[in-house]
């Protein structure tokens, strides 16, 4: 499974930003759990959000709750993070993964694949 994050860019704080990424390869895409974390300088990689296979369920980072929603659209095989509200604090390399187990958990240990990384810079 190959993942190619994007959508990152500069925007100022109160903004709201879409990231995608793209699975490609032989799997059944909508078996996977599909995550969002993000890595800001200095900093280990951090949880934002995470959704279960086929849907089942969605996990959201303390800090992101109530401002990012993921979702996916299998038929694309992709899965999104709308950003809103964006904060200083939310700049960072975002990346997207997956869990051929469809687990949907907090830990960057569970997933199998990544994507590259799409960088977010949030200005104030």
């Amino acid at each position: 499974v190959q993942l190619q994050a994007s959508g990152g860019g500069l925007v100022q704080a109160g903004a709201s930003l879409r990231l995608s990424c793209a699975a490609s390869g032989r799997a059944t895409f909508s078996g996977y759990a599909m995550a969002w974390f993000r890595q800001a300088p200095s900093k280990e990689r951090e949880f934002v959000a995470a959704m279960s296979r086929n849907d089942e369920r969605t996990n959201y980072g303390d800090s992101v709750k109530g401002r990012f929603t993921i979702s996916r659209d299998n038929a694309e095989n992709t899965v999104y993070i709308q950003m809103n509200n964006l904060k200083p604090e939310d700049t960072a390399v975002y990346y997207c993964a997956a869990d051929t187990f469809g687990r949907g958990g907090y830990y960057p240990a569970w997933y199998q694949y990544w994507g590259q990384g799409t960088l977010v810079t949030v200005s104030s």
